[in-house]
């Protein structure tokens, strides 16, 4: 059974929903000083770090698969473009 909420975060009704995981005790202890510290509740902040990785992981995947598909098209720098870029970064 799946049971959706409504919240408001940040001016924004969201629907939520409950979600059950298991984690190391050392990790739900970090969770329980972090919620105490910030005064923020341990769902809150567990929900940021979800969002956060999620967001981190799509963004990731994306670029990873733009870069697989530049391949495919052999659109790779040249080697006077990769030696102005190291000539800049690298002196």
């Amino acid at each position: 059974m799946i049971r959706l909420y409504t919240i408001k975060h940040n001016g924004l009704i969201m629907d939520t929903t409950t979600l059950t995981l298991r984690v190391p005790a050392t990790v739900k202890e970090q969770l329980d000083r972090l919620a105490d510290a910030t005064h923020r509740s341990k769902s809150y902040l567990a929900g940021e770090a979800i969002r956060r990785y999620l967001e981190l992981e799509v963004w990731q995947i994306g670029e990873i698969q733009q870069a697989i598909n530049e391949a495919d098209a052999n659109d790779f720098a040249s080697d006077e473009e990769v030696n102005a870029i190291v000539r800049k970064y690298a002196g």
